[in-house]
């Protein structure tokens, strides 16, 4: 479990040494500090006294986000003893350091949820890919990720955020947001609004196709940013982290966040709306290394919308972002005001770029698609 660094609300060191105290460490702590660039948790870094202990990572979990702790937490336990199964030796696994009462989490004095992981030594590869090879390699990883989830026994995981990726639940949220305009918003948004009104109809292709049952229902990561895969210093994927989502979904919802965090020019929340726009390169790379793994599994029905994914994705992410705006930034983390706004205009213009080449990336998914489907 790892991050990139952001700055989490300062704590006092005692006080996350006794949450920590809590956890079956291996080994004492000697420095804690916030670790990670997410937008939902609090993040820590537990550097440990045991020489050959890579240490931990601590974790407050947000309870707005995720209410139900138990079964999130249920579903990550399943989740990884799955994947350590099926794991070589040699290749680490998210790893849940239980509580000393032997669950999965701890409880504070304030009602607080914390959980903790085990550290895995990695490279930090940057904010977006900087190259095909690093971009083939993750579409590998997470193509493998579908394959080894496949025949996850037991039950249904649970769904831990609801309607996470169905585009009529956000839109629905949209149209109760743009009704009850909390933050006073709405006016400072009518180009992002119109934006989302005049594609809405569209981008329900999935959710419309799923329903019919021309595709399958699988479990998916669903949080497919390239920082959740932690690279070795040869640029080869050791481990996918950030399971939270690990849930059932549609092989497009992780296809299609892959490519519009990774393939994007630039950072998500540029200024510069020039900068935004695909990069072919990535696009291409990721959808050879996704499709060469999942050879044989995808059927052709999936795979003739993997390209129109991406726009989804995009559109979809977009439209949280802005929603988020609009409901006052109660959601994602933001660095200053109109933070969300800026989010929602960058994906938009990354989406009006994917229409421009959106042949283009088709004739990519069909030419890398020959000899993959079911």
């Amino acid at each position: 479990m790892t991050g990139k660094r952001h700055s989490s609300p300062l704590r006092a060191a005692g006080d996350l040494i006794v949450l920590f105290s809590h956890f079956a460490a291996k080994s004492p702590p000697v420095a804690i500090a916030p670790y990670g660039s997410g937008h939902i948790h609090e993040t820590y870094r537990v550097r440990t006294r045991g020489r050959s202990d890579p240490g931990c990572i601590l974790q407050r979990i947000n309870t707005r986000v995720f209410p139900d702790v138990p079964r999130l937490m249920e579903n990550i336990v399943r989740v990884t003893a799955h994947l350590r199964d099926k794991a070589p030796c040699n290749r680490p696994v998210l790893t849940v350091v239980p509580a000393d009462d032997g669950r999965p989490f701890h409880r504070d004095g304030a009602g607080g949820f914390w959980r903790c992981f085990r550290f895995i030594g990695h490279r930090e590869p940057g904010e977006r890919f900087r190259g095909g090879r690093l971009a083939a390699e993750a579409g590998r990883r997470f193509g493998h990720f579908i394959t080894q989830m496949a025949d996850l026994p037991g039950p249904p995981l649970h769904e831990t955020i609801r309607g996470f990726h169905d585009v009529d639940f956000h839109l629905g949220r949209f149209g109760d947001l743009l009704h009850a305009d909390p933050a006073k918003r709405r006016e400072g948004a009518a180009t992002e609004i119109e934006f989302v009104r005049a594609r809405a109809a569209g981008m329900r292709l999935i959710h419309d196709l799923g329903r019919a049952g021309r595709i399958p229902l699988r479990i998916t990561h669903n949080d497919t940013k390239f920082n959740n895969i932690l690279f070795d210093e040869r640029g080869r994927g050791l481990c996918i982290i950030d399971l939270d989502t690990v849930m059932p979904g549609y092989v497009h919802y992780d296809f299609g966040d892959a490519i519009r965090s990774a393939a994007n020019c630039a950072c998500e929340d540029e200024r510069a709306l020039r900068k935004v726009g695909i990069d072919m390169r990535v696009f291409e790379e990721f959808t050879k290394g996704y499709l060469g793994e999942l050879r044989g599994r995808l059927t052709a029905e999936e795979t003739a919308h993997l390209a129109f994914a991406a726009r989804l994705m995009t559109y979809m992410v977009g439209l949280r972002f802005l929603n988020d705006y609009l409901d006052g930034d109660r959601y994602f983390k933001t660095g200053r005001r109109g933070h969300n706004l800026q989010r929602a205009r960058v994906h938009f213009r990354l989406l009006e770029d994917m229409e421009r080449r959106s042949a283009a990336m088709e004739d990519i998914v069909s030419r890398l698609a020959v000899g993959t489907t079911s």
